[in-house]
């Protein structure tokens, strides 16, 4: 199965500091192609300028694999207009993102680690939630194929 997932700046912040880290794992699946990445311009300037923090002390190198990665692996999508509120206004366009996707017919997740930071939604979900998904799904297929 392949899962269309936003991924939020956290994520990414935590999956390079952290080597084989849930977040990581999320990485993992956009790598082996298990999880399309859903981003717009804003999104991939966003990672850019968080990333390049010197507080995270990441490499140039690590920075354009990343954003090569989600350019490559993922799906450029148009935000659409939404009325939710937000307390800090740079998670909204990775709200607009999912909701644009999920408009369009995909059971699209918004993976985050700040969930108190966007509207309680069964799509919007921690690193963890996603891998359960993910895991939960595969053993079901794997049991309707041994039947």
């Amino acid at each position: 199965m392949t899962y269309y997932a936003v991924v939020d700046t956290n994520v990414l912040v935590s999956a390079l500091l952290k080597e084989g880290s849930i977040p990581y794992q999320i990485i993992e699946y956009i790598r082996s192609k298990k999880i399309i990445p859903l981003f717009n311009e804003d999104i991939i300037t966003e990672y850019i300028e968080v990333l390049v923090r010197n507080k995270f002390g990441l490499t140039e190198e690590q920075v354009k694999n990343t954003i090569a990665l989600f350019l490559d692996h993922g799906l450029e999508i148009e935000p659409v207009e939404i009325d939710e509120f937000f307390s800090h206004n740079d998670d909204k366009i990775f709200y607009q993102i999912v909701m644009s996707s999920r408009q369009s017919g995909e059971d699209s997740k918004l993976v985050t680690g700040n969930i108190k930071h966007f509207p309680r939604k069964e799509f919007v979900v921690t690193p963890a939630e996603m891998i359960e998904i993910i895991n939960l799904d595969e053993k079901l297929e794997k049991e309707k194929g041994t039947e």
